[in-house]
């Protein structure tokens, strides 16, 4: 069973170029490390300090090999590192979702302006 971890950040907004950097380097490190990065999420109009960050996982046998993996990644442990010294991060809160069949990477179809 497939499932996705869906990561919500409470972040400083003055610190949002700080942020944004920060789930950049995800972008490398998550793959490397065995996790589908669905994306990182910055707030646009609403509340200014809330982002979120999305991946999947075959089954949450998968997400505990990728922590393994991560826990070993120089560039992983850098990255948690740099939200820890810099505090962009003001909270961070995780759910683990169960897909639905034939609800993911649906396209559109004919959709018009």
């Amino acid at each position: 069973m497939a499932i996705t971890c869906f990561i919500r950040y409470q972040i400083d907004p003055f610190q949002r170029d700080a942020f944004r950097e920060y789930a950049e380097r995800w972008g490398r490190i998550i793959p490397r490390c065995g996790g589908t990065l669905v994306g990182y999420f910055l707030p646009h109009e609403g509340s200014n300090d809330i982002a979120w960050g999305l991946i999947t996982f075959d089954s949450l046998a998968a997400y505990e090999a990728y922590r393994q993996r991560l826990r070993s990644d120089a560039e992983g442990r850098a990255n948690f590192m740099t939200a820890q010294s810099r505090r962009f991060i003001l909270r961070e809160e995780r759910s683990f979702l169960e897909h639905v069949d034939g609800t993911i990477g649906v396209p559109a179809v004919g959709a018009r302006p």
